[in-house]
């Protein structure tokens, strides 16, 4: 597997409030593993891949698919209705690799200003908020029920404080953030945006 080489210590600053301790930096290449493939590879603070995603198909498509580091299925993501009633629905898939659970997971739709509204299955309104949405930037922030940031993406620095291509991102999570779904609206914000 590639790996990459971690960076101890960033010079930018997070707006997380509390600690930083407990928090996880994942490194985001929007690239795919795969030749010829659209998706994107994330690393661990380790330097190793630890998930991957994949639609094996063209830019944008109807659907993706989150990874593990050994290629089994973990969330569906697909792609439902067209234009302004479009939604993104992820299912979790069952851990011995075999079918996706029947009801959606978590379901996401664009926001106004450029944001998505994130709203749990069977739960009572917007769950999560996508702010900075933006496909000009790649920095935004996940933001919980409580307006409280729980993950913030950022393009990548070297130590020395040299941003890297809009293509390499940071994605630092909160330790109480749910990262398997933190990972999922980072991957539908790149179907949205159409960077997948």
């Amino acid at each position: 597997m590639a790996k990459i080489q971690p960076i101890s210590s960033s010079p930018c600053s997070t707006s997380f409030s509390g600690e930083q301790e407990g928090r996880q930096a994942y490194t985001v290449w929007m690239k795919s593993l795969l030749f010829n493939g659209n998706g994107c590879a994330v690393y661990g603070p380790d330097g190793v891949v630890a998930f991957r995603v994949d639609n094996y198909g063209c830019r944008g498509g109807r659907e993706a698919l989150l990874m593990d580091r050994e290629g089994n299925a973990l969330i569906r993501i697909r792609r439902k209705g067209f234009g302004t009633f479009t939604r993104w629905e992820v299912c979790r898939c069952a851990q011995d690799g075999g079918e996706e659970e029947a009801t959606p997971w978590f379901t996401v739709r664009r926001a106004e200003k450029g944001g998505a509204a994130v709203a749990m299955n069977g739960g009572a309104g917007t769950c999560y908020r996508v702010d900075g949405s933006c496909a000009r930037k790649p920095a935004y922030r996940v933001r919980g029920v409580d307006g409280s940031v729980v993950a913030e993406v950022v393009r990548k620095q070297t130590a020395a404080g040299v941003e890297l291509g809009e293509d390499v991102l940071t994605l630092t999570v909160a330790p109480e953030a749910d990262h398997l779904l933190v990972l999922g609206l980072v991957v539908v914000r790149g179907l949205i945006n159409r960077s997948l």
